[in-house]
Protein backbone atom coordinates (compact mmCIF):
# COMPACT_ATOMS: atom_id res chain seq x y z
CA UNK A 1 0.00 0.00 0.00
CA UNK A 2 2.89 2.50 0.27
CA UNK A 3 2.10 3.94 -3.20
CA UNK A 4 -1.65 4.28 -2.51
CA UNK A 5 -2.95 7.58 -1.16
CA UNK A 6 -4.73 6.94 2.13
CA UNK A 7 -7.86 9.05 2.37
CA UNK A 8 -9.39 10.01 5.66
CA UNK A 9 -12.80 8.41 4.92
CA UNK A 10 -14.25 6.09 2.29
CA UNK A 11 -18.03 5.79 2.01
CA UNK A 12 -19.69 2.97 0.08
CA UNK A 13 -23.07 3.83 -1.44
CA UNK A 14 -24.72 7.09 -2.49
CA UNK A 15 -28.24 6.57 -1.18
CA UNK A 16 -29.80 8.39 1.77
CA UNK A 17 -27.21 6.98 4.19
CA UNK A 18 -24.05 7.55 2.16
CA UNK A 19 -25.06 11.06 1.14
CA UNK A 20 -25.94 11.92 4.74
CA UNK A 21 -22.46 10.87 5.82
CA UNK A 22 -20.82 12.81 3.00
CA UNK A 23 -22.74 15.98 3.79
CA UNK A 24 -21.94 15.75 7.50
CA UNK A 25 -18.24 15.23 6.75
CA UNK A 26 -18.12 18.29 4.52
CA UNK A 27 -20.10 20.41 6.98
CA UNK A 28 -17.52 19.44 9.62
CA UNK A 29 -14.71 20.73 7.41
CA UNK A 30 -13.51 17.31 6.24
CA UNK A 31 -12.80 17.18 2.50
CA UNK A 32 -10.51 14.16 2.21
CA UNK A 33 -13.16 11.55 1.52
CA UNK A 34 -14.72 9.65 -1.40
CA UNK A 35 -18.17 8.15 -1.88
CA UNK A 36 -17.98 5.02 -4.03
CA UNK A 37 -21.20 4.35 -5.97
CA UNK A 38 -21.56 1.30 -8.23
CA UNK A 39 -24.29 2.91 -10.36
CA UNK A 40 -24.17 6.06 -12.49
CA UNK A 41 -26.46 8.12 -10.26
CA UNK A 42 -27.25 8.73 -6.61
CA UNK A 43 -30.41 7.55 -4.88
CA UNK A 44 -29.94 3.89 -3.96
CA UNK A 45 -33.31 2.22 -3.54
CA UNK A 46 -35.03 5.36 -4.87
CA UNK A 47 -32.95 5.24 -8.05
CA UNK A 48 -33.51 1.54 -8.64
CA UNK A 49 -37.21 1.17 -7.87
CA UNK A 50 -39.06 2.93 -10.67
CA UNK A 51 -42.08 0.62 -10.92
CA UNK A 52 -45.52 2.20 -11.52
CA UNK A 53 -46.87 3.70 -8.31
CA UNK A 54 -43.48 3.73 -6.57
CA UNK A 55 -43.42 5.89 -3.48
CA UNK A 56 -42.70 5.96 0.24
CA UNK A 57 -44.98 4.84 3.07
CA UNK A 58 -43.40 7.34 5.48
CA UNK A 59 -45.11 10.77 5.52
CA UNK A 60 -43.30 13.22 3.25
CA UNK A 61 -42.83 15.80 6.02
CA UNK A 62 -40.46 13.32 7.72
CA UNK A 63 -38.71 12.12 4.59
CA UNK A 64 -35.89 14.62 4.36
CA UNK A 65 -32.74 15.31 6.35
CA UNK A 66 -33.22 17.54 9.39
CA UNK A 67 -30.48 19.81 8.03
CA UNK A 68 -32.03 19.93 4.54
CA UNK A 69 -35.76 19.90 5.14
CA UNK A 70 -37.95 19.88 2.06
CA UNK A 71 -41.33 21.53 2.15
CA UNK A 72 -42.49 21.19 -1.44
CA UNK A 73 -43.56 17.54 -1.60
CA UNK A 74 -46.55 17.29 -3.93
CA UNK A 75 -48.35 14.81 -1.65
CA UNK A 76 -48.55 13.80 1.99
CA UNK A 77 -46.65 10.63 1.04
CA UNK A 78 -43.72 11.28 -1.33
CA UNK A 79 -43.38 9.76 -4.79
CA UNK A 80 -40.23 7.99 -5.97
CA UNK A 81 -39.33 10.57 -8.58
CA UNK A 82 -39.63 13.39 -6.04
CA UNK A 83 -37.40 11.60 -3.53
CA UNK A 84 -34.75 11.00 -6.18
CA UNK A 85 -34.92 14.65 -7.27
CA UNK A 86 -34.52 15.70 -3.62
CA UNK A 87 -31.35 13.61 -3.20
CA UNK A 88 -29.86 14.96 -6.42
CA UNK A 89 -30.59 18.46 -5.19
CA UNK A 90 -28.88 17.71 -1.86
CA UNK A 91 -25.74 16.70 -3.76
CA UNK A 92 -25.74 20.08 -5.52
CA UNK A 93 -26.73 22.22 -2.57
CA UNK A 94 -24.09 20.70 -0.29
CA UNK A 95 -21.41 20.54 -3.00
CA UNK A 96 -20.47 16.90 -2.57
CA UNK A 97 -20.69 15.90 -6.24
CA UNK A 98 -16.91 16.02 -6.72
CA UNK A 99 -16.50 13.48 -3.91
CA UNK A 100 -18.65 10.81 -5.61
CA UNK A 101 -17.03 8.19 -7.87
CA UNK A 102 -19.79 6.71 -10.02
CA UNK A 103 -19.56 3.33 -11.71
CA UNK A 104 -17.19 2.12 -9.00
CA UNK A 105 -18.27 -1.02 -7.17
CA UNK A 106 -16.34 -2.00 -4.05
CA UNK A 107 -16.05 -5.80 -3.90
CA UNK A 108 -13.58 -6.25 -1.04
CA UNK A 109 -12.30 -4.38 2.01
CA UNK A 110 -9.42 -5.53 4.19
CA UNK A 111 -7.93 -3.96 7.32
CA UNK A 112 -4.19 -3.29 7.07
CA UNK A 113 -2.85 -3.42 10.61
CA UNK A 114 0.53 -1.94 9.72
CA UNK A 115 -0.96 1.08 7.97
CA UNK A 116 -4.04 1.36 10.24
CA UNK A 117 -6.16 1.69 7.15
CA UNK A 118 -8.72 -0.12 5.04
CA UNK A 119 -7.63 -1.41 1.66
CA UNK A 120 -10.47 -1.41 -0.84
CA UNK A 121 -10.69 -3.29 -4.13
CA UNK A 122 -13.08 -2.40 -6.92
CA UNK A 123 -14.80 -4.69 -9.41
CA UNK A 124 -12.43 -3.55 -12.17
CA UNK A 125 -9.34 -4.32 -10.06
CA UNK A 126 -8.69 -0.80 -8.80
CA UNK A 127 -7.29 -0.20 -5.31
CA UNK A 128 -8.05 2.52 -2.79
CA UNK A 129 -7.31 3.08 0.88
CA UNK A 130 -8.88 5.00 3.76
CA UNK A 131 -8.38 5.40 7.50
CA UNK A 132 -12.12 5.04 8.09
CA UNK A 133 -14.59 2.89 6.17
CA UNK A 134 -18.31 3.74 6.23
CA UNK A 135 -20.84 1.53 4.47
CA UNK A 136 -24.16 2.97 3.37
CA UNK A 137 -25.39 0.15 1.16
CA UNK A 138 -28.67 -0.27 3.01
CA UNK A 139 -30.84 -3.34 3.51
CA UNK A 140 -32.96 -3.17 0.35
CA UNK A 141 -30.41 -3.12 -2.45
CA UNK A 142 -30.33 -6.71 -3.77
CA UNK A 143 -33.51 -8.22 -5.27
CA UNK A 144 -34.68 -11.55 -3.86
CA UNK A 145 -36.27 -14.24 -6.01
CA UNK A 146 -38.53 -17.02 -4.70
CA UNK A 147 -36.96 -20.38 -3.90
CA UNK A 148 -39.16 -22.38 -6.26
CA UNK A 149 -38.14 -24.67 -9.13
CA UNK A 150 -38.00 -23.10 -12.56
CA UNK A 151 -37.07 -19.52 -11.72
CA UNK A 152 -35.34 -18.35 -14.89
CA UNK A 153 -37.09 -20.88 -17.15
CA UNK A 154 -40.15 -18.80 -17.97
CA UNK A 155 -40.51 -18.28 -21.72
CA UNK A 156 -42.15 -14.86 -21.61
CA UNK A 157 -40.98 -11.56 -20.16
CA UNK A 158 -39.94 -11.83 -16.50
CA UNK A 159 -38.47 -9.20 -14.20
CA UNK A 160 -38.22 -8.13 -10.56
CA UNK A 161 -40.09 -5.04 -9.42
CA UNK A 162 -36.73 -3.38 -8.62
CA UNK A 163 -35.65 -3.93 -12.23
CA UNK A 164 -38.85 -2.83 -13.94
CA UNK A 165 -39.09 -3.29 -17.70
CA UNK A 166 -40.52 0.02 -18.81
CA UNK A 167 -40.06 -1.06 -22.43
CA UNK A 168 -42.59 -3.87 -21.94
CA UNK A 169 -46.19 -2.76 -22.47
CA UNK A 170 -48.55 -4.62 -20.13
CA UNK A 171 -51.70 -3.55 -21.98
CA UNK A 172 -53.84 -6.60 -22.72
CA UNK A 173 -51.28 -9.02 -21.29
CA UNK A 174 -51.83 -12.01 -19.02
CA UNK A 175 -49.66 -11.17 -16.01
CA UNK A 176 -48.55 -13.09 -12.94
CA UNK A 177 -47.27 -11.29 -9.85
CA UNK A 178 -45.50 -13.41 -7.25
CA UNK A 179 -45.38 -11.67 -3.88
CA UNK A 180 -47.65 -9.27 -2.02
CA UNK A 181 -45.24 -7.10 -0.03
CA UNK A 182 -44.79 -3.32 0.14
CA UNK A 183 -43.71 -2.96 -3.50
CA UNK A 184 -46.51 -5.14 -4.88
CA UNK A 185 -49.09 -3.15 -2.91
CA UNK A 186 -48.00 -0.11 -4.90
CA UNK A 187 -47.56 -1.54 -8.40
CA UNK A 188 -50.35 -4.15 -8.56
CA UNK A 189 -53.13 -1.51 -8.71
CA UNK A 190 -51.36 0.09 -11.67
CA UNK A 191 -50.78 -3.25 -13.45
CA UNK A 192 -54.41 -4.27 -12.88
CA UNK A 193 -55.57 -1.26 -14.90
CA UNK A 194 -53.60 -2.44 -17.95
CA UNK A 195 -53.55 -6.24 -17.89
CA UNK A 196 -56.24 -8.36 -19.50
CA UNK A 197 -55.78 -10.89 -16.69
CA UNK A 198 -53.72 -10.55 -13.52
CA UNK A 199 -52.90 -13.40 -11.14
CA UNK A 200 -51.55 -12.32 -7.75
CA UNK A 201 -49.81 -15.20 -5.96
CA UNK A 202 -50.01 -14.60 -2.22
CA UNK A 203 -48.01 -16.62 0.29
CA UNK A 204 -49.67 -14.92 3.26
CA UNK A 205 -52.04 -12.01 3.71
CA UNK A 206 -50.82 -8.67 5.05
CA UNK A 207 -52.27 -6.19 7.48
CA UNK A 208 -53.31 -3.16 5.44
CA UNK A 209 -54.46 0.15 6.90
CA UNK A 210 -55.91 3.22 5.17
CA UNK A 211 -53.47 5.63 3.57
CA UNK A 212 -54.23 9.24 4.50
CA UNK A 213 -52.68 10.49 1.28
CA UNK A 214 -53.69 13.65 -0.52
CA UNK A 215 -52.24 16.16 -2.91
CA UNK A 216 -50.91 19.35 -1.37
CA UNK A 217 -52.59 22.50 -2.62
CA UNK A 218 -50.70 25.69 -3.41
CA UNK A 219 -51.39 27.18 0.03
CA UNK A 220 -50.14 24.07 1.88
CA UNK A 221 -47.04 23.95 -0.32
CA UNK A 222 -46.28 27.60 0.37
CA UNK A 223 -46.77 27.25 4.13
CA UNK A 224 -44.70 24.08 4.43
CA UNK A 225 -41.96 25.48 2.23
CA UNK A 226 -41.74 29.09 3.38
CA UNK A 227 -42.99 29.08 6.98
CA UNK A 228 -40.49 27.01 8.93
CA UNK A 229 -42.43 26.95 12.25
CA UNK A 230 -45.45 25.37 10.52
CA UNK A 231 -43.28 22.75 8.83
CA UNK A 232 -41.44 22.00 12.06
CA UNK A 233 -44.71 21.68 13.98
CA UNK A 234 -46.15 19.27 11.41
CA UNK A 235 -42.87 17.35 11.29
CA UNK A 236 -42.73 17.12 15.08
CA UNK A 237 -46.35 16.00 15.45
CA UNK A 238 -45.95 13.36 12.73
CA UNK A 239 -42.76 12.10 14.35
CA UNK A 240 -44.40 11.89 17.80
CA UNK A 241 -47.35 10.00 16.33
CA UNK A 242 -44.89 7.39 15.09
CA UNK A 243 -43.17 7.25 18.47
CA UNK A 244 -46.46 6.72 20.29
CA UNK A 245 -49.49 5.38 18.42
CA UNK A 246 -47.67 3.42 15.70
CA UNK A 247 -44.94 2.29 18.10
CA UNK A 248 -47.51 0.89 20.54
CA UNK A 249 -49.10 -1.01 17.65
CA UNK A 250 -45.88 -2.92 16.93
CA UNK A 251 -45.29 -3.51 20.63
CA UNK A 252 -48.57 -5.38 21.03
CA UNK A 253 -51.23 -4.93 23.70
CA UNK A 254 -54.48 -2.98 23.54
CA UNK A 255 -53.40 -0.45 20.95
CA UNK A 256 -52.23 -3.25 18.69
CA UNK A 257 -55.73 -4.72 18.94
CA UNK A 258 -57.12 -1.30 18.03
CA UNK A 259 -54.84 -1.19 14.99
CA UNK A 260 -55.99 -4.68 14.00
CA UNK A 261 -59.60 -3.55 14.34
CA UNK A 262 -58.93 -0.58 12.04
CA UNK A 263 -57.27 -2.85 9.49
CA UNK A 264 -60.13 -5.36 9.60
CA UNK A 265 -62.63 -2.54 9.13
CA UNK A 266 -60.63 -1.31 6.14
CA UNK A 267 -60.77 -4.82 4.66
CA UNK A 268 -64.52 -5.18 5.30
CA UNK A 269 -65.24 -1.77 3.80
CA UNK A 270 -63.30 -2.39 0.60
CA UNK A 271 -63.87 -6.13 -0.02
CA UNK A 272 -67.51 -7.22 -0.24
CA UNK A 273 -66.86 -10.82 -1.32
CA UNK A 274 -66.53 -12.97 1.85
CA UNK A 275 -64.37 -15.57 0.06
CA UNK A 276 -61.85 -13.00 -1.11
CA UNK A 277 -62.00 -11.28 2.26
CA UNK A 278 -61.06 -14.55 3.98
CA UNK A 279 -58.07 -14.92 1.65
CA UNK A 280 -56.92 -11.42 2.56
CA UNK A 281 -57.28 -11.81 6.34
CA UNK A 282 -53.91 -12.27 8.11
CA UNK A 283 -53.42 -15.07 10.63
CA UNK A 284 -50.64 -13.37 12.63
CA UNK A 285 -50.46 -10.32 14.93
CA UNK A 286 -50.25 -6.90 13.34
CA UNK A 287 -46.67 -5.61 13.11
CA UNK A 288 -45.09 -9.05 12.65
CA UNK A 289 -44.61 -8.13 9.00
CA UNK A 290 -44.43 -4.57 7.76
CA UNK A 291 -47.83 -2.92 8.06
CA UNK A 292 -48.93 -1.87 4.58
CA UNK A 293 -50.62 1.45 3.86
CA UNK A 294 -52.93 1.60 0.86
CA UNK A 295 -56.38 2.67 -0.31
CA UNK A 296 -56.19 1.06 -3.77
CA UNK A 297 -54.73 -2.41 -3.00
CA UNK A 298 -58.00 -4.06 -1.99
CA UNK A 299 -60.06 -2.49 -4.81
CA UNK A 300 -57.45 -3.70 -7.30
CA UNK A 301 -57.72 -7.28 -6.00
CA UNK A 302 -61.51 -7.12 -6.28
CA UNK A 303 -61.45 -6.31 -9.99
CA UNK A 304 -62.96 -8.87 -12.39
CA UNK A 305 -59.65 -9.30 -14.24
CA UNK A 306 -57.72 -10.08 -11.04
CA UNK A 307 -57.45 -13.41 -9.19
CA UNK A 308 -55.75 -13.82 -5.81
CA UNK A 309 -54.07 -17.23 -5.71
CA UNK A 310 -53.27 -18.63 -2.26
CA UNK A 311 -52.18 -22.14 -3.24
CA UNK A 312 -48.35 -22.22 -2.99
CA UNK A 313 -46.34 -21.86 -6.18
CA UNK A 314 -44.87 -25.29 -6.93
CA UNK A 315 -42.87 -24.43 -10.04
CA UNK A 316 -42.43 -22.00 -12.87
CA UNK A 317 -42.38 -23.39 -16.39
CA UNK A 318 -42.03 -21.92 -19.86
CA UNK A 319 -45.71 -21.09 -20.22
CA UNK A 320 -46.57 -19.88 -16.72
CA UNK A 321 -46.97 -20.82 -13.08
CA UNK A 322 -48.00 -24.13 -11.49
CA UNK A 323 -49.42 -24.25 -7.97
CA UNK A 324 -49.56 -27.02 -5.37
CA UNK A 325 -53.25 -27.69 -6.08
CA UNK A 326 -52.32 -28.87 -9.57
CA UNK A 327 -53.54 -25.81 -11.44
CA UNK A 328 -51.49 -24.24 -14.23
CA UNK A 329 -52.00 -20.57 -15.05
CA UNK A 330 -50.62 -19.55 -18.40
CA UNK A 331 -49.19 -16.03 -18.63
CA UNK A 332 -46.94 -14.05 -20.91
CA UNK A 333 -45.49 -11.73 -18.25
CA UNK A 334 -44.09 -12.64 -14.84
CA UNK A 335 -43.30 -10.00 -12.23
CA UNK A 336 -41.46 -10.84 -9.01
CA UNK A 337 -42.61 -8.67 -6.12
CA UNK A 338 -40.61 -10.75 -3.65
CA UNK A 339 -38.58 -8.03 -2.00
CA UNK A 340 -34.90 -7.99 -1.19
CA UNK A 341 -32.14 -9.98 0.50
CA UNK A 342 -32.55 -7.71 3.50
CA UNK A 343 -30.80 -9.94 6.04
CA UNK A 344 -27.66 -10.47 3.93
CA UNK A 345 -25.92 -7.35 5.16
CA UNK A 346 -22.95 -6.06 3.12
CA UNK A 347 -23.02 -9.02 0.72
CA UNK A 348 -21.45 -9.58 -1.74
CA UNK A 349 -18.62 -7.38 -0.40
CA UNK A 350 -15.87 -9.48 1.19
CA UNK A 351 -14.84 -7.76 4.44
CA UNK A 352 -11.74 -8.87 6.35
CA UNK A 353 -10.83 -7.30 9.69
CA UNK A 354 -8.06 -7.83 12.25
CA UNK A 355 -6.09 -11.06 12.18
CA UNK A 356 -7.89 -12.19 9.03
CA UNK A 357 -11.33 -12.17 10.68
CA UNK A 358 -13.97 -12.48 7.96
CA UNK A 359 -17.15 -10.55 8.62
CA UNK A 360 -19.52 -12.94 6.86
CA UNK A 361 -18.06 -15.84 8.83
CA UNK A 362 -18.65 -13.89 12.05
CA UNK A 363 -22.21 -13.35 10.84
CA UNK A 364 -22.91 -16.93 9.79
CA UNK A 365 -25.68 -17.19 12.42
CA UNK A 366 -27.07 -13.74 11.68
CA UNK A 367 -25.75 -10.22 11.20
CA UNK A 368 -25.21 -8.18 14.36
CA UNK A 369 -23.46 -4.94 15.28
CA UNK A 370 -23.09 -2.60 18.24
CA UNK A 371 -25.87 -0.04 17.76
CA UNK A 372 -26.12 -1.54 14.28
CA UNK A 373 -22.96 0.39 13.44
CA UNK A 374 -19.75 -1.41 14.36
CA UNK A 375 -18.36 -4.88 15.12
CA UNK A 376 -15.41 -6.07 17.28
CA UNK A 377 -12.29 -6.95 15.24
CA UNK A 378 -13.27 -4.46 12.54
CA UNK A 379 -11.68 -1.20 13.67
CA UNK A 380 -12.67 2.09 12.07
CA UNK A 381 -15.46 0.38 10.12
CA UNK A 382 -18.96 1.74 10.52
CA UNK A 383 -22.30 0.79 8.99
CA UNK A 384 -25.23 3.09 8.34
CA UNK A 385 -28.64 1.37 8.34
CA UNK A 386 -26.92 -1.76 9.56
CA UNK A 387 -28.37 -4.81 11.36
CA UNK A 388 -30.87 -4.06 14.09
CA UNK A 389 -31.71 -0.53 12.94
CA UNK A 390 -34.66 -0.93 10.57
CA UNK A 391 -37.98 0.45 11.79
CA UNK A 392 -41.63 -0.44 11.71
CA UNK A 393 -42.97 2.81 13.13
CA UNK A 394 -40.99 5.88 12.05
CA UNK A 395 -38.58 7.39 9.52
CA UNK A 396 -35.28 5.60 8.94
CA UNK A 397 -33.69 8.96 8.10
CA UNK A 398 -33.80 9.85 11.80
CA UNK A 399 -31.84 6.68 12.57
CA UNK A 400 -29.34 7.35 9.78
CA UNK A 401 -28.66 10.85 11.08
CA UNK A 402 -28.05 9.43 14.56
CA UNK A 403 -25.56 6.96 13.09
CA UNK A 404 -23.80 9.59 10.98
CA UNK A 405 -23.25 11.79 14.04
CA UNK A 406 -21.77 8.83 15.93
CA UNK A 407 -19.38 8.12 13.07
CA UNK A 408 -18.46 11.78 12.66
CA UNK A 409 -17.36 11.98 16.29
CA UNK A 410 -15.03 9.02 15.75
CA UNK A 411 -13.61 10.53 12.58
CA UNK A 412 -12.98 13.90 14.24
CA UNK A 413 -11.30 12.18 17.19
CA UNK A 414 -8.80 10.52 14.86
CA UNK A 415 -6.86 7.35 15.60
CA UNK A 416 -8.19 3.80 15.60
CA UNK A 417 -11.49 2.93 17.29
CA UNK A 418 -12.86 -0.54 17.91
CA UNK A 419 -15.93 -1.48 19.93
CA UNK A 420 -15.25 -3.81 22.85
CA UNK A 421 -16.69 -7.30 22.95
CA UNK A 422 -18.33 -6.43 26.27
CA UNK A 423 -20.23 -3.46 24.80
CA UNK A 424 -21.15 -5.49 21.74
CA UNK A 425 -22.52 -8.39 23.82
CA UNK A 426 -24.50 -6.08 26.11
CA UNK A 427 -26.12 -4.42 23.13
CA UNK A 428 -27.01 -7.75 21.54
CA UNK A 429 -28.65 -8.86 24.78
CA UNK A 430 -30.74 -5.66 24.85
CA UNK A 431 -31.66 -6.04 21.19
CA UNK A 432 -32.63 -9.69 21.61
CA UNK A 433 -34.82 -8.99 24.64
CA UNK A 434 -36.64 -6.04 23.11
CA UNK A 435 -37.21 -7.74 19.75
CA UNK A 436 -38.54 -10.84 21.49
CA UNK A 437 -41.09 -8.65 23.31
CA UNK A 438 -42.29 -7.05 20.07
CA UNK A 439 -44.60 -8.12 17.26
CA UNK A 440 -41.53 -8.61 15.04
CA UNK A 441 -40.94 -12.01 16.66
CA UNK A 442 -44.51 -13.24 16.31
CA UNK A 443 -45.37 -16.26 14.19
CA UNK A 444 -45.01 -15.11 10.61
CA UNK A 445 -42.49 -15.25 7.79
CA UNK A 446 -41.11 -11.79 7.11
CA UNK A 447 -38.11 -10.13 5.53
CA UNK A 448 -37.16 -9.03 9.04
CA UNK A 449 -35.99 -12.59 9.74
CA UNK A 450 -33.07 -14.62 8.41
CA UNK A 451 -33.30 -18.23 7.23
CA UNK A 452 -33.25 -19.45 10.85
CA UNK A 453 -36.16 -17.23 11.84
CA UNK A 454 -34.02 -14.75 13.79
CA UNK A 455 -34.94 -11.06 13.51
CA UNK A 456 -31.70 -9.39 12.44
CA UNK A 457 -32.94 -6.22 10.74
CA UNK A 458 -35.08 -4.34 13.24
CA UNK A 459 -34.89 -1.93 16.15
CA UNK A 460 -37.75 -2.54 18.57
CA UNK A 461 -37.41 0.47 20.87
CA UNK A 462 -38.23 4.11 20.21
CA UNK A 463 -35.98 6.08 17.88
CA UNK A 464 -35.51 8.63 20.68
CA UNK A 465 -33.91 5.87 22.72
CA UNK A 466 -31.62 5.03 19.83
CA UNK A 467 -30.53 8.63 19.40
CA UNK A 468 -29.78 8.92 23.09
CA UNK A 469 -27.70 5.73 23.00
CA UNK A 470 -25.68 6.82 19.96
CA UNK A 471 -24.98 10.20 21.52
CA UNK A 472 -23.69 8.64 24.74
CA UNK A 473 -21.64 5.89 23.08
Amino acid sequence: MPHTHIERVAVIGAGFAGLCMAIRLRRAGIHDFTVFEKADDVGGVWRDNTYPGAGCDVPSVLYSYSFAQHGRWSRSFPLQREILAYLRRCVEDHEIGDHIRYGTEIVAAEWDEGESAWRLRTADGGEHAARVLVTGVGQLNRPRYPAVPGVGKFGGVAFHSAEWRHDHDLTGKRVAVIGTGPSAVQFVPEVAKQAAQLYVFQRSANWVVPKPDHEHGSLALTLLDKVAPIRLLKRGMTYLRGETVIYWAIKGGRLAKLAEWAARKHLRTQIADPVLRAKLTPDFPIGCKRILISDDWYPALARENVEVVTSPVSRIIKTGVDTADGVHRGVDTLIYGTGFLATEFLKPIEVVGKDGTRLHEVWKDGAAAYLGITVPAFPNMYMLYGPGTNLGHNSIIYMIESQAEYVLRKVLAGGVHEVSQKSFDAHQELLGTTVADSAFSAGCDSWYKNADGKVTTNWALRTLTYRSMTRKA
